[in-house]
């Protein structure tokens, strides 16, 4: 059955967070929920140092990186470059899955499609910066059999990636906020990064010789697609933990659409590298997916325009 005309159906979704707050657990969570709405799932893993997410899925073996099907880093003389110092978008980004070889993805027990941009790890001594991972997961789109998944990206932790200008490419951003000063503080500059993107701030460019260069990046970021961020809470203790963490967010004006509470089974699985089934933390997830998708249907009445036009 067709889900072109559900609220989130090919939109891309970015997790991001700092480093410990979850970010993959959250983005697990939320492929299963959204597929148990109906959605065809897409996870890119764009960590670039992170392992096990695949595991965490079910997947035995991780597939081979995208990095190798782009062409190789470019500090390896590869032709996959970083997105600050080459603005331009990568180039075959626009993939059919039925054009994909095997190797290059995996599907999950569930049917989730799991695709891994690449690890720096795996590049060798010296080998550069992981920006050529940021510049997969700003750029790649996925459609498969003449339908659009869900795309959900796991960032690497921190706030380099955004930086980068990888969130002008989401229609929406995820950022998951555990119970520390840290990430309360890492939300509020998110806000503020998404809403100057959204006012039509533009990328610096000062480093760029190239006048074509420049006006590529601007370019990006005047035709960014996000339309905003959320808020999901991580790791909650109890209920006096989450009304303190809201309070904070509040007075930031951020209110989270969802919270998600510490689960050992949880931590287990993630040690034992086996997959996230059957947690407490999975109503909750279902019903973040059905905030999204309210905002998703809030922002196309607000904007007039048909869902995934």
């Amino acid at each position: 059955m067709s889900t072109k005309n559900k609220p989130l159906s090919g939109t891309r979704i970015g997790v991001l967070g700092k480093g410990g707050s979850g970010k993959s657990t959250v983005t697990l969570l939320l492929a299963k929920a959204l597929q148990n709405h109906g959605y065809d799932v897409c996870v890119l893993d764009a960590d670039s140092t992170n392992l096990g997410l695949h595991q965490a899925l079910g997947i035995d073996k991780c597939p081979v990186p995208l990095i190798d099907y782009f062409g190789g880093v470019v500090f390896s003389g590869g032709l996959v470059t970083c997105p600050v110092d080459d603005p331009f978008p990568l180039q075959g980004a626009d993939v059919s899955f039925e054009d994909l070889p095997d190797e290059y993805y995996a599907r999950s027990s569930g049917g989730i499609l799991f695709l891994a941009a690449g690890k720096i790890a795996d590049q060798g001594p010296g080998a550069g910066c992981d920006g050529p991972v940021a510049k997969i997961a700003r750029d790649l789109r996925i459609h498969e059999f003449g339908e659009n998944p869900v795309t959900l990206v796991d960032f690497k932790a921190g706030f380099e990636d955004s930086a980068r200008g990888a969130i002008t490419s989401l229609d929406w951003g995820i950022v998951v906020v555990d119970p520390t000063n840290a990430a309360i503080q890492m939300a509020s500059a998110m806000v503020n990064m998404v809403h100057q993107i959204k006012d039509g701030a533009l990328p610096a460019t000062k480093h760029l010789e190239s006048p074509e260069l420049v006006e590529i990046a601007n370019m990006l970021f005047r035709e960014s697609d996000i339309k905003d961020v959320v808020f999901v809470l991580n790791k909650i203790h109890d209920e006096d933990m989450e009304d303190y963490v809201r309070s904070k967010l509040r007075e930031r004006d951020i209110t989270p659409i969802g919270a998600i509470r510490e689960d050992p089974l949880i931590a287990m699985a993630w040690l034992k590298g086996t997959p996230l089934e059957g947690t407490e933390a999975s109503k909750e997830a279902e019903r973040i997916v059905g905030e999204l998708e309210a905002a998703g249907e809030a922002y196309s009445v607000e904007k007039g325009v048909t869902l995934n036009e």
